[in-house]
């Protein structure tokens, strides 16, 4: 897959895609359905099949949250991408100028001159341009007069509630891994690199992989049966294990984070990139007594792991 990031000096090899456009946080089923159109699109139109995302975030861009939001960081999501086939991926840099352009200007300037796309797919709540005038409608009429064909794809559900990033923050939020699953279509992943902790795992015999969740939306503080795909290194490959997720109680006050242990693992993986995908919730952060109450809820919290993830 080709990660094109700037629009303005584009390699002509990479124009005339058929992509999807959105923000596509989480790559969850209603993604994945707008995937599956422009993939009969691209092959109808002779082309590749391409997605066009926005870094940052425009929700980033416009409201400089503090409460962290995105299910994925621009890498997880790239990965996701990828394994749906993807061939090329186009990072529209968010910015001023970007934000600045009309309905119109973005369609011409963006989707036809810069990128030339043949056809462009667009889920049925997607608005674009400055102060979101465009909508799914008018970009169809656009393109009409631009020359790229455009197709609107509906919106998705799990039962009676539509499948959208928000609903699954909420099941995240909740402790429900499983809910959030079943809207992805996978497990929710928490992918970044390796770094050194407090190594205090180590000292309790449960020694982990530690990395940053900055940036990401926080699911519910607590243990999880995770599975880990170490993505590189000697290392690399898939292993089961328990993650913790949170601020550490025990330990003073804490920047949250993630911290999994691997199970039956020896190794070095500082600097490598891990996945962490959550298969289940199995507890939330308790302050325990001492050490030793704490070692032994983390051999009852591995014994649990193992059980649930030996039928997943």
């Amino acid at each position: 897959m080709r990660i094109i990031r700037d629009t303005h000096f584009i390699d002509p090899n990479d124009r005339g895609a058929a992509a999807a456009i959105g923000n596509f946080d989480g790559v969850h089923l209603g993604h994945q359905a707008v995937i599956d159109l422009t993939r009969k699109a691209a092959a109808n139109v002779g082309a590749p099949l391409g997605i066009m995302t926005f870094e940052p975030h425009p929700r980033s861009y416009f409201s400089n949250v503090s409460n962290p939001f995105r299910l994925m960081n621009a890498e997880a999501k790239a990965h996701r991408l990828e394994k749906l086939g993807v061939e090329k991926l186009y990072e529209v840099p968010f910015n001023d100028t970007l934000a600045s352009l009309s309905a119109r200007d973005f369609a011409q300037t963006i989707i036809a001159d810069q990128l030339g796309l043949k056809h462009v797919v667009v889920g049925a709540d997607f608005c674009f341009g400055q102060g979101r005038k465009g909508n799914a409608k008018t970009l169809a009429e656009m393109g009409a007069e631009m020359g790229f064909g455009v197709t609107i794809a509906p919106m998705m559900q799990v039962g009676d509630a539509d499948i959208s990033s928000t609903a699954i923050r909420q099941a995240l939020s909740d402790g429900r891994p499983d809910d959030a699953a079943k809207m992805l279509g996978h497990w929710h992943r928490l992918e970044n690199i390796v770094i050194r902790g407090d190594q205090r795992g180590r000292d309790l015999g449960y020694p982990t992989a530690n990395m940053s969740i900055d940036g990401l939306h926080p699911p519910k503080f607590g243990v999880y049966a995770v599975k880990i795909d170490v993505r590189d290194g000697p290392h690399a490959g898939s292993y089961n294990g328990a993650a913790s997720i949170g601020v550490r109680p025990m330990f003073g006050e804490n920047r949250p984070n993630c911290e999994t242990f691997i199970f039956d693992f020896k190794g070095d993986l500082y600097g490598t990139t891990v996945s962490v995908a959550l298969v289940a919730y199995l507890r939330p952060e308790l302050k325990f007594d001492g050490l030793d109450a704490l070692i032994i809820q983390m051999d009852a919290d591995c014994v649990t792991a193992r059980e649930i993830l030996a039928n997943v």
